[in-house]
């Protein structure tokens, strides 16, 4: 009789590796182990995840590339519509991990897989965007879920492990670090309470540049596509050089604090240099060359796809309409942002375009009306006060 196929999305770490162990020898499952790199990984690392797949046991381990559909299909859109969860996270880890489940879905679909796995825990946000994908993509596969069916701690996934001859000595770093392409989350003891701040020593990217430094940032219909005169045929690229340039400066450190999917406030640290200057960066230009409504129903439906995606429903048709109009919206957002990197801090300091609204021609703020007189004034503002002036006198004589 033939073993049951079964797709695992691998990570390498406690949790996907107990989950081999488990569903190989004490389901006696045929494990095809999948890795989605969106980003986070170098080439060493991956050489060790496959490495250490085969040696727990899988029939087969599998790297899908995911990057680049990565920042085409979602990371452009949360520059497009600046989004930032809660005004704070440019939601790093959300994003990375729909788009993962996705990938890890259609992988089993193409092998044709009775059973897909994943090692999240039935406390946090990632269960629920894994389960959905799964569901989704390959509505007729059993969905695993060790950990969580389980309701193992650390030191018993430990102990089944050493019982099975893994021998590896699992460290319980004090902070849980996961890198990505958009922002690398931080979690530890200070994170579960409310009122504690990350120590210095937790963040991944320690500061090492003192003096301030002014970054010239270019961009076409929205997208980055310089940095300091240099040109990136691919956006990617340039968010890899804008992180290795900020980070340093210990840019991008900041706590978010949400309600998770499953009905819980969370918060989390991350460290997202490029992604925050970015958004800021493109958010100013934007102020200077979109109309007001447009600038006013583009927040509306950003933060509605920045929710969205957050809770697992990328899916959703939906979002595929907002990503027709925030691309739209892009049309003129073309032109040069300067940004001033500092310790702990940038600041953007202004905007070069050809499309830039705040044209002296039609008059200074304050200063100078060249476009209308000041009888055009007094009617427009006789007319726009008529309404709530005859409101205001009804209400005062009717007591």
């Amino acid at each position: 009789m033939s073993q049951k196929k079964v797709v695992l999305a691998f990570s390498g770490g406690l949790d996907t590796s107990f989950c081999v162990k488990y569903l190989t020898e004490d389901r006696g499952m045929e494990v095809y182990s999948v890795l989605v790199d969106t980003g986070g990984f170098s080439d060493d690392e991956l050489k060790a995840i496959e490495e250490r797949a085969y040696s727990l046991g899988v029939k087969s381990h599998t790297t899908i590339s995911k990057t680049d559909d990565y920042y085409q299909q979602c990371l452009k859109f949360l520059v497009f519509g600046n989004v930032l969860k809660n005004n704070t996270y440019p939601l790093s880890v959300s994003a990375e991990r729909i788009f993962q489940a996705i990938a890890a879905a259609e992988y089993a679909r193409e092998i044709g897989a009775s059973a897909i796995a994943h090692g999240s825990t039935g406390a946090g946000n990632d269960q629920v965007r894994f389960d959905m994908a799964f569901r989704i993509i390959a509505p007729d596969a059993e969905v695993i879920t060790p950990i969580r069916d389980l309701k193992l701690s650390r030191e018993a996934e430990i102990e089944y492990l050493k019982a099975k001859g893994v021998d590896q000595e699992w460290h319980k770093a004090a902070y849980s670090i996961n890198k990505g392409l958009w922002g690398t989350s931080v979690g530890g003891k200070e994170t579960l309470t409310s009122d504690q701040f990350l120590p210095e020593s937790a963040w991944p990217t320690q500061v090492t540049k003192t003096e301030p430094e002014t970054v010239e940032l270019t961009f076409e219909h929205g997208e980055i596509k310089g940095i300091n005169g240099e040109k990136y045929s691919n956006p990617v690229d340039a968010i890899r050089k804008l992180t290795e340039m900020a980070g340093p400066f210990g840019i991008g450190r900041d706590i978010h604090v949400g309600d998770t999917i499953i009905g819980i406030k969370g918060r989390v640290g991350f460290e997202a240099p490029a992604p925050l200057i970015l958004i800021k960066a493109h958010h100013l230009l934007e102020k200077h060359v979109l109309g007001k409504w447009q600038l006013y129903w583009k927040e509306q439906l950003a933060n509605w796809y920045g929710t969205m995606l957050h809770e697992g429903q990328f899916m959703d048709p939906v979002m595929r309409n907002i990503e027709v109009f925030l691309n739209d919206t892009q049309a003129h957002v073309t032109g040069k942002v300067r940004v001033m990197l500092a310790p702990y801090r940038f600041q953007v300091l202004g905007i070069e375009s050809d499309h830039d609204l705040m044209s002296a021609k039609f008059g200074s703020y304050g200063e100078m009306n060249n476009a209308w007189t000041g009888d055009d004034v007094r009617g427009f503002s006789k007319v726009a006060s008529n309404q709530v002036m005859i409101y205001e006198k009804i209400s005062e004589h009717n007591g």
